[in-house]
């Protein structure tokens, strides 16, 4: 009976790493323009070198339609796609479909677009279709694509809004932007990105009425990806996303990843409730979640749980990352890496 525990107690630790371990670090350039630097063993180095290093080997990189660099333009996502390549990283880029932030809560039209589904259809189509066009052109091919951000209510409200407009208006979106990719580079994954990815209902029903005869079709898209954040809501349980992952992947046998998720290295949690109870505001705790993630991904039946993503790692001066929870970065406000910059190496 010893025996068993020991080799039990060696083997569960080390379920099968998963092909994709990425990091979201958007703000980077932005931050360096602001003098901000960081160190690695004492060592100083860029960000994305570093975050290499320790093993990301997915760049998400967030893209809004305004054309200001310091709000994620085009031309400001091309130049750090080409860091990122330049280092052996691949691509997912995150396209929000607006000027700003996009997530379940805002979804607003570009200044400039169109205000009709008729007009927005063919905008959306170019828009992307140039997009994809523009990273190939450069060398730098995007191998996963996000058609909006957080979109459980739909994009470009309210043309484009689930709750005033139906599922029909956000479907044919879908289909046009996910079209544009596809014309541009038919090798590209398109990717529909969920908030709450543990919440096995709302992503069901999302599911159940987003496809919709001579609109967006399961053969539109790649990839699932999903949100999961253990800030929000109590329910945010490694079970519950299991749970919830087990039941798409049976249904459409689509790959599913987790696109963003962070958790706290130090400081305090006010007003928040952990979802994942035993686990410390600590870098060892952030690399305990991280690898409870992994862990579950890699229990998704057929091995469709592909990848990771670690939501802005290193945005010093928003330590919070809009949570209740003070510090949730991998380095320290001087930009030195904590223990958990090995996070990427080890528990993804």
């Amino acid at each position: 009976m010893r025996i068993f525990f020991l080799a039990t107690s060696i083997l569960l630790p080390f379920a099968r790493c998963l092909t994709y371990h990425g990091a979201d670090y958007s703000s980077l350039v932005n931050l360096e323009n602001a003098g901000t630097t960081y160190k690695d063993g004492g060592v100083t180095e860029k960000f994305d070198a570093i975050l290499h290093n320790h093993g990301v080997n997915l760049a998400r990189i967030r893209v809004w339609t305004s054309t200001n660099n310091a709000d994620y333009s085009l031309t400001y996502g091309l130049a750090l796609a080409k860091r990122a390549v330049a280092l052996g990283m691949e691509l997912l880029i995150d396209l929000h479909y607006s000027d700003t932030w996009a997530d379940p809560g805002k979804q607003a039209i570009p200044s400039g677009w169109p205000t009709t589904l008729a007009g927005l259809n063919t905008e959306i189509y170019t828009y992307t279709l140039d997009l994809v066009s523009a990273f190939s052109a450069q060398g730098t091919p995007i191998q996963f694509l996000q058609i909006g951000n957080e979109i459980n209510n739909g994009i470009l409200w309210p043309v484009g809004e689930i709750s005033s407009a139906g599922y029909s208006p956000l479907s044919q979106l879908l289909h046009s932007a996910a079209n544009g990719a596809h014309d541009a580079d038919s090798s590209v994954q398109v990717v529909v990105h969920l908030a709450n990815g543990w919440d096995e209902s709302a992503v069901a029903s999302f599911y159940e009425q987003i496809f919709i005869a001579g609109e967006f079709a399961t053969t539109d898209f790649d990839v699932m990806g999903f949100s999961f954040y253990p800030f929000y809501d109590a329910g945010a349980t490694y079970a519950a996303l299991l749970a919830s992952m087990n039941n798409i992947v049976s249904k459409y046998g689509k790959d599913v990843m987790v696109v963003e998720t962070d958790w706290p290295s130090s400081g305090s949690c006010s007003g928040v409730t952990l979802s994942q109870s035993g686990i410390a505001l600590s870098p060892s705790g952030q690399e305990t979640w991280v690898n409870g993630i992994k862990n579950t991904l890699s229990e998704v039946s057929g091995g469709h749980g592909i990848g990771i993503v670690y939501w802005e790692p290193g945005w010093i001066g928003n330590d919070a990352l809009g949570s209740g929870c003070s510090n949730n970065l991998v380095v320290d406000d001087s930009g030195n890496t904590l223990t958990s910059i090995s996070l990427f190496s080890s528990d993804m």
